[in-house]
């Protein structure tokens, strides 16, 4: 499911118009990328927990050239499927 299946879902099941479904969407995304940001945690209960980690600086390798560089530290996403989640995937 890409971005413009899940705006026709939610069109579909609840009545929004597509443009006013794909404005949710965004405005969800922008929230969400927006709290963790800023180091908040969000939870979703039965959905998941979106949160970021610290990765170290190290070294890696240029695999066309064998030379190496330094990755830099930076924060990253993770997101933990919550209970709900994971069983109705199973």
């Amino acid at each position: 499911m890409n971005k413009a299946d899940l705006v026709n879902s939610l069109s579909e099941k609840t009545g929004l118009t597509k443009a006013k479904s794909n404005q949710v969407i965004d405005v969800v995304i922008e929230t969400i990328s927006q709290s963790l940001k800023s180091g908040e945690k969000v939870t979703l209960v039965g959905f998941g927990t979106f949160t970021t980690s610290k990765r170290e600086a190290r070294m890696g390798r240029n695999p066309k050239t064998g030379e190496t560089l330094e990755i830099k530290a930076k924060r990253v996403p993770k997101f933990k499927p919550g209970t709900e989640l994971s069983k109705n995937v199973n």
